[in-house]
């Protein structure tokens, strides 16, 4: 149960994250945002501040946001019968769609004919009563009542994804993905304020019947050197102790403003199938604020690297264990969350920075693949035909489809089965 809800607060938290970073561009844009669903499934609350629709769903995985657009657009069918609420003016400014057994108060309208993108006109029969047409003018900001019973304001084309300009268009498909990789710093930085600060090349600690304790070597020794090396930190005497392949090492020391020279021989040690060579010390803590800001913003470059270097790393040499869907995930949150609350937020920062490279691949389906179309659109200069855009989207998603079904499956047989 305790894997299950930190998997939920973390995948929540990645997509939440993500589709802000779209909100809150796409806002900025002067694009119409017209829903913002925190989870996913059948809507348990809704509430409306113009021009947006805030949701909860049920299922609590993510969330996503709806963009005005040619895709979003809010059509009435011939034929359907629609309740019109009108404003001092005439003009339409709720319409519910619903076709529920509690409409609103209104107008009952049979439709003949709509139009709520450009011409934004309602024609259509009175009560259903074909000796009473009437025409109706829409209000640019009127809502509209889904059959899901979501009120959503209405996509004039103005307000629409397409009619930003490209580099509006960019930013906004960008903004998701680093979202995502802010959010993993921002993760690492408070990580690195909940351990202990970095080892020091003083020793705080030896261990009983250790190499170093039987070489006489006592906490408040600083190490200078290890087989001539200089040692600048903690991390310089592990390397040599780890490459030492169990030889003994010449170690200079310093304490009190004094330098003595031992001799120690590390001992082999096997953990999980690893063999690593120690000598039995503990450095001692740096806590000082700025030393830990930068180790937190150092590891949080190095994972960077790391996961750009793996996604290159997938292109050459394909392979699905190098993927993990929802199920992968889940499993090696529910490892994590055994670990410790520092051992989770160092996941998220991973998870996070992983979301975000992953969905810059230029794959049409992900945001990388609409910022693809965004970066060709600049050099043509002018846009992508909304038929080929289509076509694009199309054959990615058909793969993106394929990819998730072939990596869950792999999942389930790594993490269950094998």
């Amino acid at each position: 149960m305790k894997g299950i809800l930190i998997f939920l607060v973390v995948f929540g938290l990645l997509v939440f994250v993500h589709e802000f970073g779209h909100f809150i561009v796409a806002k900025k844009s002067g694009i119409l945002v017209r829903e913002f669903s925190i989870g996913m499934g059948p809507k348990l609350f809704q509430i409306r501040r113009n021009p947006t629709t805030y949701t909860i769903r049920w299922l609590p995985l993510g969330g996503y946001v709806r963009l005005a657009g040619a895709d979003d657009e809010s059509k009435l069918d011939p034929g359907m019968t629609v309740v019109l609420q009108l404003n001092d003016k005439k003009e339409v400014v709720r319409i519910d769609a619903s076709e529920s057994d509690m409409p609103i108060e209104g107008i009952p309208v049979q439709v003949t004919k709509a139009d709520l993108v450009d011409s934004l006109v309602i024609n259509g029969y009175e009560n259903g009563d074909e000796e009473k047409p009437v025409s109706y003018h829409v209000n640019h900001d009127a809502t509209i009542i889904d059959k899901n019973k979501t009120e959503l304001i209405i996509a004039p084309r103005d307000t629409q994804f397409q009619q930003a300009n490209v580099w509006q268009k960019l930013a906004t498909n960008f903004a998701g993905p680093l979202m995502n990789i802010i959010l993993g710093f921002v993760v690492f930085l408070i990580w690195t304020f909940t351990i202990p600060g970095p080892a020091t090349t003083t020793i705080a600690k030896v261990a009983p019947n250790s190499p170093a304790q039987t070489a006489k070597i006592v906490s408040g020794d600083k190490f200078v050197s290890v087989n001539g090396h200089k040692t600048n930190s903690f991390n310089d005497v592990s390397e040599r102790i780890a490459q030492s392949n169990g030889k003994p090492l010449s170690l200079k020391l310093e304490k009190d403003r004094q330098t003595r020279t031992v001799n120690v021989k590390p001992t082999k040690k096997k953990v999980q199938k690893q063999t690593f060579y120690q000598i039995g010390v503990q450095g001692q803590s740096d806590n000082n604020l700025g030393v830990k800001f930068k180790r937190g913003w150092d590891t949080a470059v190095s994972t960077t690297g790391l996961i750009f270097n793996a996604v290159g790393g997938l292109f050459k040499h394909f392979s699905l264990n190098k993927l993990a869907g929802p199920v992968g995930i889940y499993s090696e949150t529910s490892q994590v969350s055994n670990m410790g609350f520092v051992y989770i937020l160092a996941f998220l920062g991973m998870i996070s920075i992983n979301l975000g490279i992953v969905n810059m691949i230029p794959i049409p389906g992900l945001d990388g693949g609409k910022i693809l179309l965004n970066l060709i659109e600049i050099v043509r200069g002018k846009p992508i035909s909304q038929d080929h855009e289509a076509i694009a989207e199309l054959i990615g998603f058909v793969i993106l489809l394929i990819l998730i079904i072939s990596v869950t499956g792999n999942d389930i047989y790594r993490y269950f089965i094998k």
